[in-house]
């Protein structure tokens, strides 16, 4: 009995440990555009804008 309380417990742990990861994870691995303008970055529904010579892009809130 104890064996499946605490494998139920590992269950939820590492859902837990999957869920809180998975943002972080997901925005290290954002790609770099190389640009010289605003025009040479990609147009999304963000704003972009050429900083450093790399596209960064900034959510409107």
């Amino acid at each position: 009995m104890q064996r499946k309380k605490n494998m139920g417990q590992i269950l939820i742990f590492v859902f837990a440990l999957i869920n809180f990861l998975s943002p972080i994870l997901v925005e290290m691995t954002t790609t770099t555009i190389p640009c010289t303008s605003i025009d040479d970055c990609p147009k999304m529904p963000l704003v972009v804008k050429c900083i450093d010579n790399f596209c960064n892009y900034f959510e409107i809130k």
